[in-house]
């Protein structure tokens, strides 16, 4: 059968819902790991977000008029990001995955990178962005939970929602700790999440974009310890778990997770092409950023 790619509509948010949450489900109920989208109708709703963003660009993978695939790529600021990328299990390897890819990358020829997280555990997907040149730059772990320590309150330290005002400073900081703006995605999360910055001495120290929510969650702080007291905060401020994406590599971060009682939920890979800059601070990534 012939497989055609066009560009992604509104009107595939369903189909692309549907099939977004069976081939999530699909692998990780093969490897005993709970499904990042409890039903097709929220799937379904990440998917009405995808197709109607204007930073957001997407394709479909069509089999005789039925669509079998999709894909999305960000394009909010200068180094893209790749996901979700999705095919159908009953069409899965016959090459629709690599199309979609290609498809998503035929538009980055001219940007400064390329990212993405993918399921450690999800060998298909990590032999296709292997095969397409990503590299593998920071292994992760999914960790959820409430801090458990109460530590004293410091006079010069708060914590409190991220406005509109504060945009500048934490583009700046994310660009001293990673090499490259993320302002566009800042004015989203105040937009649209719950964003937070921890202050010390009168100034951002560091952020936190969407502190329940590990899709979109993402953070940077000038140290360790201003991290802690971001995450201390956040959980203070919201009375629920916290969902991110550890870097593993980051030793001190990690066993401060593991000691607050945070618990390992998967194993995931961050993978690039293009620039890359080895972060310079405390940090943890989103799916996408």
């Amino acid at each position: 059968m012939t497989t055609t790619i066009r560009n992604v509509t509104p009107n595939d948010a369903p189909i692309c819902g549907h099939i977004i949450y069976e081939a999530f489900k699909m692998v990780q109920d093969r490897h005993g790991f709970a499904p990042d989208f409890p039903s097709v109708e929220a799937a379904t709703d990440f998917a009405r977000m995808l197709t109607t963003h204007p930073g957001i660009f997407g394709v479909v993978a069509e089999m005789e008029a039925r669509t079998v695939a999709s894909g999305f790529l960000w394009q909010r600021d200068p180094v893209r990001g790749i996901g979700p990328v999705t095919v159908d299990p009953h069409h899965q390897g016959q090459g629709t995955g690599r199309l979609v890819m290609n498809a998503l990358l035929d538009r980055t020829k001219s940007v400064a990178g390329v990212r993405l997280v993918q399921d450690a555990f999800n060998s298909c997907s990590f032999a296709l962005y292997a095969s397409l040149g990503f590299v593998v730059r920071e292994p992760l772990m999914l960790m959820q939970g409430t801090p458990k320590s109460m530590p004293e309150n410091k006079a010069d330290t708060s914590v409190r929602s991220l406005t509109e005002a504060d945009i500048g400073a934490c583009a700046a900081l994310a660009e001293r700790i990673h090499g490259y703006d993320r302002g566009s995605e800042l004015r989203d999360a105040v937009g649209f999440l719950k964003p937070l910055v921890v202050e010390r001495g009168g100034r951002v120290r560091g952020y936190v974009t969407m502190p329940t929510f590990w899709p979109a969650n993402h953070g940077v702080a000038e140290t360790s310890e201003d991290m802690a007291a971001l995450l201390w905060g956040a959980a203070l401020r919201i009375n629920a778990p916290l969902s991110l994406l550890v870097p593993t590599r980051q030793t001190e971060f990690l066993r401060w997770c593991l000691r607050e009682g945070l618990r390992c939920v998967k194993p995931m890979t961050l993978m690039t092409i293009g620039t890359y800059r080895e972060p310079k601070g405390a940090y943890f990534p989103s799916v996408i950023y």
